[in-house]
C-alpha cells in the first residue's frame, strides 16, 4: 500500500514539472508571436505603402514604431492576466 501511494506521488511530481515545462515554453511562444507578428505585419505594411506614394522610409519607419508601441501593449496586457491569475 505504502509502495504505490509513493510510486503515485511520484508520478504525480513528474506530471507537475512537465505541465509547468511545458506552460514556459507555451509562454514563449505566446510571447514571441505578440511580439513578432504585429511587427512583420506593421513592417511590411509599411514598406508596401512607401512603395505605393513613394516616401521611402517614413511609412516603413511609422510601422515599426506602431509595432514597438503595439507589442509592448500586447506583452503588458498577457503579463498582467498572468499576474492576475496567481
Amino acid at each position: 500500500m505504502f509502495k504505490e501511494d509513493l510510486k503515485r506521488n511520484n508520478l504525480e511530481e513528474k506530471n507537475n514539472k512537465m505541465d509547468k515545462k511545458i506552460s514556459v515554453f507555451s509562454l514563449a511562444f505566446e510571447l514571441g508571436y505578440l511580439i513578432a507578428l504585429p511587427l512583420v505585419i506593421f513592417a511590411l505594411g509599411g514598406r508596401f505603402l512607401d512603395r505605393k506614394l513613394d516616401s521611402t522610409p517614413w511609412l516603413l519607419l511609422l510601422g515599426i514604431i506602431i509595432s514597438i508601441f503595439l507589442s509592448g501593449y500586447l506583452v503588458y496586457k498577457k503579463t498582467k492576466e498572468i499576474v492576475d491569475n496567481k
